[in-house]
């Protein structure tokens, strides 16, 4: 099993680099070398390595990556470095914008310096979520969804259709799930509105929802082998045997299933939730030139957002992007039409009273 894990790792970080598709860094000569550096925080292969050391070569700017693993995270570092962040560009969901822009984190996208702006589909670029105080904030790159994952030689399709299965004695110490992730699950499960739009006006029903997903989760605490934190470690986990079911992002899945590991993944029944990934400009951002610079070189071309397909496993927001994917890796990430009528997408109105509550609920539960 070692020596799985060991060419597994090495195979995850060069997959991209192997396909060829970048082989001709073209795109990127439009941008004159400029030298310097532009520092940024994103997830685990959201930056393809054959991508970024074309971006190097052909510009002289060096990328430096800070690897993140959580929204409140990542927020809770810029908030401590403001007015004055280390970081240029950062990966924020769509559905958190609003925490980040009220705190004054992220300077408004100036879409007139992206040439490439049009390479995103507008579905995403034009979308309600995306403008915000008449602006822009983030140029979305990776669409994905919270799922039911589970190991097809251990479990049986049927037991998937729902989110019931996973709480049951049967699976006992084989499941996973992000606390915080799962409590908006759970909320959903139960048919309340997890993004509590619903109840902007009625805090204390909110309260009351919350509490009642905390209860729940505290009562079948015993049967998780582990809440995890990213999506490297529920990978290996699968791959370990460790567990049967998760709950996890549909990228990091995606990629097992598209270099042939025994898992799957479904939309239960009760539905899930499902989100837009951005790359934003931090405010006051050290070495901003640098960042449009760098954005515009992702957005050149739907083979970029490809090889960002293939490397994390999430849905491209890139006109085309499907067309540069194998069979394979299109089967990975797409779903049947029945599946995706039951997903939502998180929505921000609400975040302020939604983590207000959340947040210290996910520390109870974990204290349980």
């Amino acid at each position: 099993m070692s020596k799985l894990i060991l060419n597994r790792r090495r195979f995850m970080g060069t997959a991209a680099a192997t396909t060829g598709l970048l082989a001709s860094p073209v795109y990127l000569r439009r941008a004159h070398a400029q030298g310097g550096e532009v520092n940024i925080w994103t997830y685990t292969n959201f930056i393809p390595d054959d991508f970024r050391e074309q971006f190097q070569d052909e510009t002289g700017i060096k990328v430096n990556v800070r690897l993140v693993d959580d929204q409140g995270k990542q927020f809770n570092l810029l908030a401590a470095e403001a007015p004055n962040p280390t970081v240029d560009i950062l990966t924020v969901a769509g559905h958190r914008f609003l925490q980040f822009i009220d705190s004054e984190l992220l300077a408004p996208l100036d879409t007139d310096r992206l040439t490439n702006w049009g390479t995103i589909n507008p579905i995403y670029s034009e979308s309600d979520w995306s403008t915000i105080n008449g602006s822009k904030w983030g140029a979305p790159i990776l669409s994905g969804m919270e799922v039911l994952a589970y190991n097809t030689e251990m479990v049986d399709k049927s037991e998937t259709t729902s989110w019931e299965p996973f709480f049951s004695d049967k699976y006992a110490g084989q499941t996973a799930y992000v606390l915080q992730d799962m409590m908006s699950i759970v909320m959903l499960m139960k048919g309340y509105d997890g993004n509590m739009v619903e109840y902007l006006n009625d805090p204390e029903e909110a309260a009351r929802i919350v509490a009642e997903a905390r209860d729940f989760l505290i009562e079948k605490k015993p049967l998780a082998r582990k809440y995890y934190d990213g999506g490297s470690e529920v990978q290996q986990m699968f791959i370990n045997q460790d567990i049967t079911m998760a709950c996890a992002w549909n990228g990091p899945i995606a990629a097992l299933m598209a270099e042939g590991f025994p898992v799957g993944m479904t939309i239960p029944k009760e539905g899930s939730y499902g989100f837009v990934y951005t790359y934003n400009i931090a405010n006051n951002a050290p070495n901003a030139d640098n960042a449009y610079t760098f954005l515009n070189a992702v957005l050149a071309s739907p083979e970029v957002g490809a090889a960002m397909t293939r490397a994390s496993g999430f849905i491209s927001t890139f006109k085309g992007a499907d067309e540069y994917l194998s069979e394979a890796e299109r089967a990975a990430t797409s779903f049947p039409e029945e599946e995706l009528a039951g997903m939502r997408f998180f929505r921000s109105e609400a975040n302020e009273l939604k983590y207000g509550l959340v947040d210290p609920a996910v520390e109870a539960i974990k204290a349980a």
